[in-house]
């Protein structure tokens, strides 16, 4: 795959699904594969005292797999990713606090705070290899991570559809018209926009209850995170370790300069058939592009 490549759902589904799963398909001629399991809840305290959940699936041994998600976002809506990947690899799925079954703090909603989340979360893990892969406002707390923490913990990351702080800057929001809406109401909106591929309305409808878990002046301060963009450009940089950044085509700019840029980055810009939760609209697709990358870049 060249440095920055662009496909279509279908490709990206398909093409790579036959390159990546050709290695698959020959060894289950070999051997059986292992059987996903169903992720068990596990919890930790934070060092500020929020009891923190996680989703923990695969081999006891495995390497890792850490999959953080966006803004207000559960750790289940990673359920494709849990029931495939585990069948390799560990695979955890984090619930940043206030969001899915973690608790709703007091405070912490910096890129700070949620940073140091990160860091004791993998300080629960123990040690071994392990990749992070982070969605949308988890792509700044992991990159903020690793500006704080250092990138020794990590063997590669897996950035998803939000700026780097590369140039240029992505387009500002549209006004709104008109008076403000309900919180629910906005939110609900905002569940329905992440996809291009019909979802079911329980499914819609699970997804926008759990976002309404966050308590609306948290969401805002999430939002709010008060550092230049240059903070996130200098934190991606900074990582030597190698980078796959998946994005739609608002940030195909960014990643064109990302890989020209940074010696060990690759993009993949997929074609506007998908939403904002593209690893929920093509599962497949994205779950073969994630397996490509490890075993040509990270774990050989």
């Amino acid at each position: 795959m060249p440095p920055t490549a662009v496909l279509s759902r279908r490709q990206a589904g398909l093409v790579l699904g036959v390159l990546v799963l050709g290695g698959v398909v020959e060894s289950r001629l070999g051997a059986a594969q292992p059987r996903a399991t169903a992720p068990e809840s596990r919890y930790f305290t934070a060092s500020d005292g929020t009891r923190l959940h996680y989703l923990y699936a695969g081999p006891a041994s495995g390497r890792m797999l850490v999959l953080i998600p966006g803004w207000t976002m559960p750790a289940w809506i990673f359920t494709p990713q849990i029931a495939e990947l585990s069948r390799q690899y560990r695979v955890i799925a984090f619930d940043p606090r206030a969001q899915g079954e973690s608790e709703v703090a007091r405070g912490g909603y910096t890129h700070m705070r949620r940073a140091q989340d990160i860091a004791e979360l993998l300080g629960q893990l123990g040690p071994g290899p392990m990749v992070l892969v982070a969605w949308s406002l988890a792509v700044l707390e992991t990159l903020a991570y690793v500006k704080a923490h250092g990138e020794g913990r990590v063997d590669g990351l897996i950035l998803v559809d939000n700026s780097v702080g590369e140039e240029p800057p992505p387009p500002a929001p549209l006004p709104l018209s008109g008076p403000k809406p309900p919180h629910e109401a906005a939110m609900r909106a905002f569940v329905h926009g992440m996809f291009r591929r019909p979802q079911s309305p329980a499914y819609l409808d699970r997804l926008t209850r759990a976002t309404l878990r966050v308590p609306e002046p948290a969401s805002r301060a999430l939002l709010a995170y008060s550092v230049p963009r240059s903070y996130w450009r200098e934190a991606i940089y900074g990582v030597t370790k190698p980078i796959l950044y998946v994005v739609r085509p608002k940030f195909a700019a960014q990643a064109g300069n990302l890989t020209r840029n940074h010696p060990n980055a690759e993009s993949v810009v997929l074609s506007n058939d998908v939403g904002h939760a593209l690893f929920v609209d093509d599962p497949a697709g994205f779950n073969a592009l994630v397996s490509d990358f490890l075993a040509r870049k990270i774990w050989r």
